[in-house]
């Protein structure tokens, strides 16, 4: 007969056997995924690359770390200038692809928005995303899986409140009341985007990676001299906290 420390072992082991997500080929085959650049003019008013290289570049990574191609949708407000298939940024085609994605890769969310930003919230073409708008999008789309949303974007921190569910995850390139940098026209990507970029690399998952983004951050905008810091902000829902660690990147190479 089991003793008691066995007894509690074997219900240890049956009730994390539940607990822990189920992954058949990696934790994040089954996710839907949403990358969005939402402008294209620089800081002075001029074009730039520097939102599009992010969405292209992050939708690259994303796919090496274990996102499926077939599970992620690409936006731009000049889809037909590249050789992608996007689609044009825009609220509605957003939250019917993030949708559509949803209803079949079920067991997770993502978003990641880069764009200029303005204390009401993320300019999205020729209008301001708010807070309240990408919640409702959320929540009709992804419900109660776990979510991360990534907003690079000034003022971006004003998502923080409106977003913070427990399946959810929100990083943002800036506090509610301080710019980012890196949005000219010669820049290649913002600054937070080319930190998030970098620090995926060798950050583990998603938790570690906002703190390698974050004093990458810092670190950049101490070297090019740039103030007030930025000083992006995490949130991370208490249900989604302890799950990310078995989230981990998978860095197999992928083969086409």
């Amino acid at each position: 007969m089991l003793g008691r420390a066995g007894i509690v072992g074997v219900l240890l082991t049956f009730l994390l056997a539940f607990a822990r997500p189920a992954f058949a080929e990696g934790p994040f085959e089954d996710w839907a995924a949403v990358v969005v650049a939402g402008d294209f003019h620089g800081s002075g008013g001029g074009p730039t690359e520097a939102f599009d290289n992010a969405r292209r570049d992050i939708s690259k990574e994303l796919q090496r770390l274990g996102f499926a191609a077939e599970n992620m949708r690409q936006f731009s407000v000049r889809p037909t200038r590249y050789k992608e298939p996007l689609l044009k940024s825009d609220p509605r085609a957003i939250y019917e692809s993030l949708n559509e994605l949803a209803g079949r890769a079920k067991s997770g969310c993502l978003l990641y928005f880069t764009s200029h930003g303005a204390p009401q919230g993320a300019v999205l073409d020729q209008s301001i995303l708010l807070p309240g708008t990408l919640a409702n999008l959320l929540d009709q789309s992804c419900g109660q899986r776990p979510t991360v949303v990534v907003i690079s974007a000034c003022f971006s921190g004003v998502f923080v409140p409106t977003l913070a569910q427990p399946n959810r995850m929100v990083l943002t390139a800036a506090r509610p009341d301080r710019t980012s940098f890196g949005c000219g026209q010669d820049d290649k990507y913002p600054y937070f985007d080319d930190c998030f970029l970098s620090s995926m690399t060798d950050a583990h998952d998603f938790q570690a990676l906002a703190g390698e983004v974050r004093e990458c951050v810092r670190k950049r905008e101490i070297a090019e001299k740039v103030s007030p810091p930025s000083e992006p902000q995490v949130w991370v829902g208490a249900r989604l906290r302890p799950m990310l660690p078995l989230y981990a990147f998978d860095r197999a190479e992928k083969t086409d």
